[in-house]
């Protein structure tokens, strides 16, 4: 079978960058987009001047700006990478948007799909593009993934299973309510996304799980339910799970190398027939998702038809039950 792996991301047009918030996951965005694509990160902000310099200097940022306030007002930027906690991804997008700038938004895209709706909504008055930043969906391994199951090469879709376990519990910020923390917006989001991806939107959902002293999910157990397909998705902050994913059809299944969410392989396992594997060489990863955003801006389009609106908020909506579920609720809400 021959598959489409995606659009090369050095072909898409510029776009100059500013990065909120001078974190670890910024300092990818900060290394991929300019090694791997036609764009640039022109600025930086941080609520601390030192700390924003120190993120230039360290990362060839040009400037530094000791405010958000300061960084959506730069002439230069044209799209922002909002890189905060969950819990401040709804101000600082629409901080953003109000200035007039295209966001990219860490995942999860907020708190909550209330929240979802109200950053989407700004940017459709203020016409700009705004995504989540669900890097994986943009990766050639899923690219190719999609093709492979749309092709029929393992029937209908039955059931998915996927995991996302990372040892983070000691993080501050994943055992503080205040900052949106807790295995499910943090880890747990990436099997929800994959379940969406390849089955779309669940009929139902049901959770188990166990919270925090605190208040935050540590462990959870959660089912989506469609009309002929059951996912089975599990996340953790206590343990490293495998993180690989499996998605078992009529006539045969597919495994998804760990670390499924980012650049890895997928092995297709006919019924009838001999296995064989699809393995991009890639090198980084985020730059996947930017050019996307490039592209999509240069179009003058709103939303990517690969994470769509709807989709973004459904997923929300799906976190929002499972927290339900297991009597998370977070300050404010």
């Amino acid at each position: 079978m021959t598959l489409d792996l995606g659009p090369d991301p050095a072909d898409a047009p510029p776009l100059r960058w500013g990065i909120l918030a001078a974190g670890g996951i910024a300092r990818k965005f900060a290394a991929d987009i300019p090694q791997h694509t036609a764009s640039a990160v022109v600025a930086v902000g941080s609520r601390s001047r030192e700390r924003a310099e120190e993120f230039a200097t360290a990362n060839g940022v040009a400037r530094a700006h000791g405010s958000y306030e300061d960084l959506v007002a730069d002439p230069e930027v044209e799209a922002v990478y909002v890189a905060s906690p969950h819990s401040e991804h709804r101000d600082h997008a629409l901080l953003a948007i109000e200035a007039g700038k295209h966001v990219l938004v860490e995942k999860s895209f907020t708190r909550n799909a209330a929240e979802a709706r109200e950053v989407l909504d700004a940017a459709r008055e203020r016409g700009v593009f705004a995504m989540e930043a669900m890097w994986s969906r943009f990766l050639p391994h899923m690219v190719a993934l999609r093709q492979t199951i749309a092709s029929g090469a393992i029937g209908d879709v039955v059931t998915l299973v996927a995991s996302h376990g990372q040892p983070i519990a000691h993080v501050p910020r994943m055992a503080r309510p205040e900052l949106a923390g807790g295995a499910l917006l943090d880890l747990g989001i990436y099997p929800v996304a994959f379940a969406f991806d390849v089955l779309g939107e669940p009929s139902s959902v049901h959770a188990t799980g166990w919270l925090t002293d605190a208040g935050v999910d540590a462990t959870l157990a959660i089912t989506f339910g469609y009309e002929r397909a059951v996912a089975q998705l599990s996340t953790t902050m206590l343990a490293r799970t495998h993180n690989v994913a499996e998605i078992a059809g009529t006539a045969g299944r597919i495994t998804v190398a760990e670390t499924y969410y980012a650049p890895t392989s997928f092995t297709v396992h006919p019924t009838d027939g001999e296995p064989w594997t699809v393995a991009p060489e890639v090198t980084g990863g985020f730059q996947f998702q930017a050019a996307e955003v490039a592209r999509r801006v240069h179009a003058g389009e709103l939303e990517s038809p690969v994470r769509p609106w709807a989709e973004i908020i459904g997923t929300q909506v799906a976190m929002d039950e499972i927290r339900r579920q297991v009597g998370m609720v977070l300050p404010g809400e």
